[in-house]
């Protein structure tokens, strides 16, 4: 990688003055060492500024250091500083990621590898360097793993239909959770449809998580494909995806991780982790929406048919058949999000510049606050584990309050307090019903959150309660 990488870096001499000095954080120019630039606040210059400094503000939280970066936190609603806390749903952008998308449309527009001139070039460049810039971050072994798809749902509909039609048959087994996002189960529906094999759900413990005892124990030789998330949208739980993979590769079972929750994060290995499939998507990284990614081993990846047909995944057209490009090409047929996967590459050296590890024990420290926060609140029930010094729970809270709608509480925290919340079944409509209810309230925070806008968000929470319940 070390090869495409100097290969990637040195495609960037086609680009303007402007653009070549500033160079992203994890790339060297000559050698030096390199500062990140973000834009500043709302209406300022698009000049480059020098980085936020971590000795600079020692009392400052990750969170006010970086919230300067996003301009669409610095607004208010009838009055109110709006706080966001819809980050399970999509994130903010910095303005890092904005300007990356911008040049390209303004500077270096041009489809990717089918040019030989500069702007092709270019943009090839910057789109294969986005790829590698993805492997290393969840340490993919060959940035040939890397296969850029419109989302993550794209992502393990191209497994399900690329893999399962092809693998699996009659009789079969694909174990799920019952806590899945309905990307990750409908998707085997059709398959299950198709070819007739079974679903099986794994259900909660008395904690509220995923079963990992019952999962276990409905693996069998009939087991092809595990279908599991790293980190739930709803309950904030992490499964340990190691040992699921332990357990799966000694019936033979492939596994699939749906990282939508984990990726923009926490540190994520998938060497470590040792999946045969791992997905995740842009807009939920700090990145744009319209691209994602899907991580597979090659070995794996090479034996797939292609999900859809058309320019770029051909090795040769004849009249009658095909023949196939190597992965990644095989799986990224027509013109890509080109722009978008390269600002993705630019969400990811944001993100890395503060590094991943320090967001982690940042969002650990801040949603524990929030747990605590809400439980503080008369008549409101928390789903999913408490967190604790052994089990990780993620910076989102799903709730309800007693004998109020959760799609009220998002309204009016919304329209009296400017508090953006999450009101719904969150896309996992199988979990809800297993917890007996139709509908939850998540708050869901990233790491340009603060304690502060906690604090906003419990005073609103108690300030909704006491209106809606009066007015019984």
């Amino acid at each position: 990688m070390a090869t495409a990488a100097a290969a990637a870096v040195a495609s960037l001499r086609y680009f303007p003055s402007s653009m070549r000095n500033c160079v992203y954080p994890g790339t060297t120019s000559g050698g030096g060492a390199v500062t990140f630039s973000p834009r500043r606040g709302r209406g300022a210059s698009a000049a480059a500024v020098a980085a936020p400094s971590r000795e600079a503000e020692p009392t400052s939280s990750l969170g006010d250091l970086t919230r300067v970066d996003f301009p669409i936190l610095d607004q208010e609603f009838d009055g109110n500083k709006l706080v966001y806390f819809d980050n399970g749903a999509t994130s903010q952008k910095p303005s890092h990621v904005m300007k990356a998308l911008d040049d390209y449309y303004r500077f270096y527009n041009s489809n990717v590898h089918r040019g030989i001139h500069a702007l092709s070039a270019k943009a090839t460049g910057a789109y294969e360097a986005a790829r590698i810039k993805v492997a290393n971050f969840v340490n993919a072994a060959d940035s040939r793993e890397i296969i850029f798809t419109r989302n993550a749902t794209e992502a393990i509909n191209l497994v399900a239909y690329s893999w399962g039609l092809s693998n699996l048959k009659q009789g079969d087994e694909i174990v799920l959770t019952v806590a899945e996002h309905h990307s990750a189960i409908v998707p085997w529906q059709f398959v299950s449809q198709k070819t007739g094999a079974v679903l099986k759900y794994v259900g909660l413990t008395k904690e509220e998580v995923p079963d990992i005892e019952q999962l276990k124990g409905l693996l069998s030789n009939k087991t092809k494909i595990v279908v599991v998330h790293h980190v739930s949208n709803v309950l904030g739980s992490m499964l340990p995806i190691e040992e699921i993979v332990a357990c799966s590769k000694r019936v033979g079972a492939k596994v699939l991780v749906d990282a939508c929750q984990s990726v923009p994060h926490m540190p994520v290995d998938v060497q470590k982790l040792g999946a045969d499939f791992l997905v995740a998507s842009s807009h939920k990284m700090c990145g744009p929406t319209g691209v994602g990614f899907l991580h597979g081993k090659f070995e794996i990846l090479s034996s797939m048919e292609p999900f859809l047909g058309g320019g770029e995944m051909i090795a040769d057209v004849f009249q009658d058949k095909s023949t196939y490009a190597e992965p990644p090409s095989r799986f990224e047929a027509g013109t890509p999000a080109i722009g978008e996967a390269i600002a993705l590459g630019a969400a990811i050296d944001y993100m890395s510049h503060f590094g991943m590890q320090r967001i982690h024990e940042y969002e650990k420290e801040l949603g524990a606050y929030l747990y605590e926060s809400l439980l503080s609140v008369p008549k409101v029930q928390v789903y999913g584990p408490a967190p604790s010094q052994s089990d990780h729970r993620a910076p989102l809270c799903s709730f309800n309050v007693e004998n109020v709608h959760p799609t009220d509480i998002a309204e009016i925290l919304d329209l009296q307090h400017g508090v953006a919340i999450r009101s719904g079944h969150h896309c996992a409509q199988i979990l809800h019903r297993t917890l007996g209810i139709t509908a939850s309230a998540r708050a869901s925070l990233h790491f340009y959150n603060t304690k502060e806008e906690v604090d906003v968000f419990i005073h609103g929470l108690k300030d909704t309660i006491d209106f809606l319940t009066s007015q019984h």
